[in-house]
Parts: C-alpha cells; sequence; structure tokens
C-alpha cells in the first residue's frame, strides 16, 4: 500500500499516478503520510518536497529531518499547471470567493489580480480539498484554483486553464521507505541528506560546503531549517549529485559525519530528470580505485618490522 498527500485529486495524487498504478491511499498531511510509513501502516508514501517557484515544502523537510529516519528511493517531477473550477453555470463575474492551497495562490497571484481583481481568495489544505468544497451546492466560495484533475473529479467546470504565472512551474514529489536496501547506482542519481552543526560558528556553513566541494561533489539544493530547539539554530537541508555507493559521495558522507554534531542521511536514488553529474577530473570511481590500489601498493612494499 502507498500513500500519498491526499485528497483524491491533489498534484500529488497525479504525481503517483505517473510512477505507479498501485493500490494508494491519501492522507490528510504531509506528516500522517511520513508517520503512516515509520509505523508501517504504509509501505511507502508520497509527497511534495520542492516547487520550483516556491522553494522547498517545509513540512515535507522539517519531517524527514526529524523522528524517525526514512530514505527517499524516487522521485517524480510534475510540471504543475492550474484551473479555475466553477460550479456548472458559473460565470467570472460570479467568482467572488475563491479557495485553493497556500502554493497555489502564491503561483496564480498575478493572474487572479489581473483577471479577477474583485476576488478574496482564502488558503487552504489542499487544491483537492479546495475543489470539493466549492462541489457543494450550499459552498460560500464561488471558485477553487486546483488541478484540472480535481476539477474533473468533482464535477467542476473549467472557467480559466493554465493560469499559472510561470508557465514552466515544476514541483518535485519524492517516494519514502523505512530504511533498507537503496536503490543501485544508475550514474544518474541524487543524495539527500541533513546536516547538523555543532555550534552557531564563523565558518560553520564553509566547513559543510568544503567537504562538498573539496570532492568534486555538486550540490542541486541547500537550505537552512530552524531545529525548532533555540531561537537562531539551523540545520542544513541538501541534496547533491551522486549516490552513497559512489567513492566520492561516501568520502563526503565520512567528512561530514567528522565534522557535524549529526548527520540523517534520508537516501540516493535515481534522479528523476536523468541528468548524469559532470565529474571533474580526478574525482571518478576508476580515479579512486586507482588512488586506493597504489595506497595498496605503497604499503606492501613498506619495510616490515622485525
Amino acid at each position: 500500500m502507498i500513500g500519498y498527500f491526499g485528497p483524491a485529486g491533489t498534484f500529488t495524487h497525479q504525481a503517483l499516478l505517473t510512477l505507479t498504478d498501485a493500490e494508494s491511499t491519501p492522507l490528510a498531511t504531509v506528516a500522517r503520510v511520513l508517520d503512516a510509513v515509520r509505523a508501517g501502516e504504509i509501505e511507502s508514501g508520497l509527497v511534495p518536497i520542492e516547487n520550483s517557484v516556491e522553494g522547498g515544502v517545509s513540512a515535507t523537510l522539517d519531517n524527514l529531518a526529524a523522528g524517525t529516519p526514512l530514505v527517499i528511493v524516487a522521485e517524480v517531477l510534475l510540471p504543475v499547471s492550474f484551473v479555475l473550477a466553477v460550479r456548472p453555470g458559473t460565470r467570472a463575474e460570479d467568482v467572488k470567493r475563491i479557495l485553493t492551497h497556500p502554493h497555489a495562490y502564491a503561483q496564480t497571484r498575478d493572474w487572479i489580480d489581473q483577471n479577477l481583481p474583485w476576488a478574496t481568495v482564502t488558503e487552504g489544505g489542499s487544491t483537492a480539498a479546495a475543489a470539493a468544497a466549492v462541489a457543494d451546492p450550499d459552498s460560500t466560495f464561488d471558485g477553487a484554483i486546483c488541478a484540472r484533475v480535481a476539477a474533473d473529479l468533482y464535477g467542476l467546470d473549467c472557467l480559466a486553464t493554465d493560469i499559472a504565472d510561470n508557465p514552466d512551474a515544476v514541483t518535485r514529489f519524492v517516494l519514502v521507505r523505512r530504511p533498507g536496501e537503496l536503490p543501485a547506482p544508475t550514474g544518474a542519481d541524487k543524495t539527500t541528506l541533513v546536516a547538523w552543526m555543532h555550534t552557531d560558528h564563523s565558518g560553520a556553513l564553509l566547513e559543510i560546503l568544503q567537504q562538498f566541494a573539496m570532492r568534486g561533489v555538486n550540490l542541486t539544493r541547500i537550505e537552512s531549517r530552524p531545529t525548532k530547539k533555540a531561537f537562531g539554530e539551523y540545520c542544513f537541508s541538501i541534496d547533491a549529485e551522486g549516490h552513497i555507493g559512489e567513492p566520492r559521495m561516501r568520502g563526503t558522507l565520512k567528512g561530514l559525519h567528522r565534522i557535524c554534531r549529526a548527520v540523517t542521511f534520508l537516501g540516493s536514488y535515481p534522479r528523476a530528470d536523468k541528468v548524469r553529474p559532470k565529474i571533474a577530473r580526478g574525482f571518478t570511481d576508476a580515479e579512486y580505485a586507482a588512488a586506493e590500489g597504489w595506497i595498496d601498493d605503497v604499503l606492501g612494499r613498506a619495510p616490515k618490522e622485525r
């Protein structure tokens, strides 16, 4: 059983359908999905983690960083396209109150200002829930900003389509499981982790970044997140190119473990876009293997103690 951030008709549900047709169940919040995976109630869960317009999804980043560790085993990239969904017969001038998710509003604010300047927007739990609320004949809301799949699911008309302010917006979703066997390296992988500083001091972030730079590992995302233990205390949520099965990534993680108070490993998994990293000279697997072989040879030729 796979769980996902629901209800049915959300973008997460749409992303799941591109990944698998296995039996699935919607859960009300990101935290509920991840807790259900931890408790063994579901085998895996799909949640949003990053948007190209709004950045990281705080609920996912913070819940992955805390609690019993989980690992990411796959990711999905989904182009985001919104519609204005209304009850049949509703005209544009009738849309006075709109319901949607905060991220959806952030990505359609300009369109709403230009096309429905008289409308007020209320932010809710999900775009699909917004569609369900508008479908109720007694609803106080006239329109929902949601995915087309939600409009179709709840029998709504699409008064406008493709209304995102940024037509190239993409949301990234991750499939998480309890720790176990990791996906094998493909040559086009990501590793996700959280690095916790020992203390807040000058150069603390630089020390962390140096562990990646000195091994030729490129970062695809880094965000500071509050630890929620003290004001001004942060950890760093990081995505990096590469797989823990590769020497350069393995060396990076070892280095982080030496200098950080803690490192939470959140998985190595195939990139959805299948982009392979550009590995600089001196950092390929073959070069690492050659260096290890040279060291073994040097040690083998060292004088033996008598």
